[in-house]
């Protein structure tokens, strides 16, 4: 058997497969446009320029955004989530899970968390050894616990999380539009080989048609490449901007994350719009570009849980002076990022003490 170093290797070397294979598509489909079909099959040079310049746009796009998807590194947790020295000596010579519950919930006591486990537990990872902030989760193939991880993606063969969801969306819409623009203006040539190659075997091809070259073949691959491309990218990016909508990840429609009131697919949206403010920014002249614009540090994010009436908030607020103080919350309320807090200005704000905070008739969101 082969040493474990020398699988390790074979395994990174092999991830690569997926790239390499969409990176030859890219560069023949380059090569048969360019010059297959805008040199040797288009006559009309005001037709060639149109379709080069839309072409090379529509490319570069695409191009940028990939490499950016595929060559930016997972972010990770900040060194604030990881246990103390002293911490995790004392979580390693503990067997009770009680106990390491007990060391954790100390630990985590001053972090921005409030999810948990199903069972309640805190999220720790033994094999990176800290506490997992919201929405981050361990990723098996890249070894690494990646904040607000969606998935691993083998065609980017990276984590596709908080440093580069909007490069992966962007990619999902630009390679979208590149094999559209592709398969729309090969389309007509398309036809006319395909009706060359039938007259051509009844033998009663008019002179005028187009050439019979071997640009008909590059041609005819290359409107069936696009057009399948299209088809399967179509789905999967229609499918992740329903998930931007939601504000969630692909883990989190699968697996509800839990917070103190249960688990809860919703619990981290604020609504479509500030949604994709989340993603993309407060500028929306970056939204369309590969540079990282998404807000907040991927650590922790603003949450709606709750919507109570305006009695049963009065009621819960004479019970408990603050929703923090309780003797059974492990993650008591803290104030937001900056960033957050843009998202939430206009229609969120703390539950106080007092019951007179309390607009009559109107309802109110407890972030928790």
């Amino acid at each position: 058997m082969a040493p474990p170093h020398v699988l390790k290797c074979c395994q990174k070397v092999l991830a690569w497969v997926p790239v390499a294979f969409i990176a030859l598509v890219v560069a023949w489909s380059y090569y048969a446009y360019v010059v297959e079909l805008c040199v040797f099959t288009i006559s009309s040079t005001a037709e060639k320029v149109v379709y080069l310049v839309v072409f090379h746009l529509s490319f570069f796009m695409f191009v940028w955004s990939y490499w950016k998807t595929i060559f930016t590194s997972p972010a990770s947790p900040s060194n604030e989530f990881c246990l103390s020295k002293a911490d995790k000596e004392q979580y390693e010579k503990e067997e009770r899970p009680e106990s390491q519950q007990e060391i954790l919930r100390r630990a985590a006591k001053d972090l921005p968390i409030y999810t948990t486990t199903a069972s309640r537990a805190i999220r720790y990872c033994d094999r990176c050894q800290l506490i997992k902030p919201d929405r981050c989760h361990h990723c098996s193939a890249c070894d690494v616990c990646v904040l607000k991880m969606d998935h691993h993606c083998p065609w980017v063969n990276n984590c596709v999380g908080f440093s580069n969801y909007k490069f992966f969306l962007l990619f999902l819409m630009y390679s979208l539009l590149y094999c559209l623009f592709v398969a729309a203006t090969v389309l007509q040539y398309f036809i006319k080989f395909w009706t060359l190659c039938h007259r051509k075997a009844a033998e009663n091809c008019p002179q005028n048609e187009l050439p019979d070259t071997h640009a008909k073949f590059h041609i005819l691959f290359l409107f069936f490449v696009a057009a399948m491309f299209f088809i399967s990218i179509l789905s999967l990016f229609s499918y992740h901007c329903w998930l931007v909508g939601k504000n969630r990840s692909t883990i989190e429609t699968f697996r509800a994350p839990t917070f103190q009131n249960g688990p809860d697919k919703n619990g981290f949206s604020l609504g479509c719009s500030k949604n994709l403010r989340e993603v993309f920014g407060d500028e929306k002249k970056y939204w369309l570009l590969p540079i990282f614009t998404s807000l907040g540090d991927g650590c922790k994010f603003p949450t709606r849980l709750v919507i109570m009436d305006p009695e049963q908030l009065t009621v819960s607020s004479q019970n408990e002076p603050a929703k923090s103080s309780g003797a059974n919350q492990s993650f008591p309320t803290r104030p937001l990022s900056e960033s957050q807090n843009r998202l939430l200005a206009s229609d969120c704000q703390w539950v106080e003490s007092g019951p007179e905070e309390v607009k009559s008739g109107a309802k109110k969101h407890i972030i928790v």
